[in-house]
């Protein structure tokens, strides 16, 4: 079976009637698991390894009630790391031919799921999780190697991801925009660390130091008048736009699925919510392309 890769265009295209989820810990297999329960999925999660060519075994056995089976395995199953790929590789050989699909995200956004939901990374228990987040990436390459498709659930809603579960399990294409996500910020509270693109706006007329527009935000019409006003700014957007009209479109080429676009200025109240939101218009009218923005600055002290 051709190796598939997750990409903008196309995230499956290969039908699955035995498919093996696993990945990183936080990237959402729970989820897929559910996903694969409502399409018609017989699903186990964390099967011990030893036991998977038994269930396929049952699969494939004629009579069986197991039209679609799915499982999800990972580091959680202690002989996992160890058993698992010549195990796999002796399974493709066999008239199952089963699909394994990789989950991933960055690691910034698994941190965040960690501390969200408050449980330990099971690689790191009296540890800090981003040091379990890079044991467990490093760990699982050669698994990773190995998948048939690599799904990156960065900016997956689960609906996006049970759409992707529905096209591995019909055969078909399932296009995915690129997700573009604006972040807006203050550059005295740190940089975004996700960030792919940072845009420095602090050149640009500040309306903190208009005592009535102070308390306000980028997002009230005041400011937008006050910024629209400034020469500066209109071309400053019209410019940013424009690098980000040629880049997005070569992003998307090279596979890329989600990138994000950090603006900044002093604080993160006007300059830089401003332009975001200027910025959005200009990208919303890109064809294949969704556009998120989030704030995050914007309820910080003044700048």
């Amino acid at each position: 079976m051709p190796r598939q890769r997750a990409t903008a265009a196309s995230l499956t295209s290969v039908p699955g009637r035995f498919v093996i989820v696993t990945g990183l810990s936080g990237a959402g297999k729970s989820q897929a698991i559910h996903a694969l329960e409502d399409l018609g999925y017989f699903c186990v999660d964390n099967l011990p390894t030893a036991l998977i060519p038994t269930l396929g075994f049952l699969a494939t056995r004629a009579g069986s009630d197991l039209e679609k089976v799915a499982i999800v395995v990972d580091v959680r199953e202690g002989s996992f790391l160890a058993d698992f790929p010549k195990l796999f590789r002796k399974l493709k050989r066999s008239r199952l031919s089963p699909v394994l699909v990789f989950l991933e995200a960055r690691e910034s956004v698994l941190v965040r799921r960690f501390s969200e939901t408050r449980r330990p990374h099971p690689l790191a228990l009296n540890r800090p999780v981003r040091e379990g987040i890079r044991e467990e990436t490093r760990r699982m390459r050669p698994i990773r190697a190995m998948a048939d498709e690599i799904v990156d659930t960065s900016t997956l809603t689960v609906h996006d991801l049970r759409a992707v579960f529905r096209g591995l399990a019909s055969g078909a294409k399932v296009a995915r925009p690129l997700q573009i996500t604006l972040v807006s910020f203050g550059f005295k509270h740190g940089l975004p660390p996700e960030a792919d693109l940072v845009f420095d706006v602090r050149f640009l007329p500040n309306p903190h130091f208009v005592p009535r527009l102070r308390p306000l935000t980028g997002r009230d019409d005041a400011v937008v008048r006050f910024m629209e006003t400034r020469g500066a700014t209109g071309e400053a957007v019209g410019r940013f736009g424009a690098l980000l009209q040629y880049l997005v479109p070569q992003y998307a080429a090279e596979g890329k699925t989600y990138l994000t676009v950090a603006i900044g200025c002093t604080g993160g109240r006007h300059r830089s919510v401003y332009v975001a939101e200027a910025i959005r218009s200009v990208l919303e009218a890109l064809p294949d392309v969704g556009v998120h923005v989030r704030h995050r600055d914007i309820a910080g002290a003044d700048e």
